[in-house]
């Protein structure tokens, strides 16, 4: 079933205590979800045209907007009917549709992590979203073309919050300098005890590749188009440059 604007309400009411506000005598669709401790709003509901949402239509349809932690917005904008915030920042906020394209149960997790943000504590998020990564890789220090030619998963070095089913990019560093694995981790947070004068693990995770690109397909001028300009450790993958990457046919 579909997220409606009733399903918002009702939720927010016997889960929080909260009702909505209604602020702008001249928006009588609008309203405002607030936590009762710090005053902070959570979660708006508005009336607007689709087309200022991006959508190709004069008709007006109910939104709902609500935070989200900003290392997942990018892959949460994949998703059908979850869209960039209307009115408001962007980077923290995004907007959901209320006309039963998002699910009553993926829209209700969003709202509670809203909640939770707007609280101010660090809770991981109740929703589950599949990541992407851009991981660098230095094939002086390690031969990863032999070692995925000898087997599909390898073990690799974890330094960040990976999850099982996230998506890993592999960037290789000199002297090719461009992306050339799509990999999918399949075991994370796994002990591992190395060093040497070259690198330093204590966890790693097991990775499959999935797919290999050209070299030089997604080389360093077409990373610097989506602001990447150096991949020195793990960080999120831009969405446009994710887009090019998935419509490119996803390699061989």
């Amino acid at each position: 079933m579909g997220a409606t604007r009733d399903t918002i309400y009702e939720y927010a009411d016997n889960q929080y205590g909260t009702s909505p506000e209604h602020l702008w005598a001249a928006f009588p669709l609008y309203s405002v979800l607030r936590r009762a401790d710090n005053k902070k709003w959570y979660a708006i509901i508005m009336n607007v045209p689709m087309n200022k949402l991006g959508l190709n239509s004069d008709e007006y349809v109910d939104v709902l907007d609500i935070k989200c932690d900003p290392l997942l917005r990018d892959e949460l904008l994949t998703k059908p009917g979850i869209l960039p915030a209307y009115h408001l920042n962007r980077k923290h906020w995004i907007s959901v549709l209320l006309d039963g394209t998002v699910d009553e149960d993926t829209a209700l997790k969003l709202l509670a992590d809203s909640y939770e943000i707007a609280g101010g504590k660090s809770k991981r998020p109740t929703i589950a979203v599949q990541k992407s990564w851009l991981v660098p890789a230095n094939p002086k220090y390690y031969d990863i073309e032999r070692a995925f030619a000898e087997n599909d998963i390898i073990l690799w070095k974890q330094s960040s919050r990976i999850n099982v089913g996230d998506t890993v990019y592999l960037y290789i560093a000199s002297p090719y300098s461009c992306i050339m694995y799509k990999c999918e981790a399949v075991e994370v947070d796994i002990p591992y005890e190395y060093s040497d004068e070259n690198v330093r693990m204590d966890k790693v995770m097991r990775i499959k590749r999935l797919h290999t690109y050209d070299k030089g397909a997604f080389g360093v001028e077409a990373l610097k188009k989506h602001g990447v300009v150096s991949v020195r450790g793990p960080r999120s993958v831009p969405f446009g440059l994710r887009a090019q990457l998935e419509e490119s046919g996803d390699g061989t």
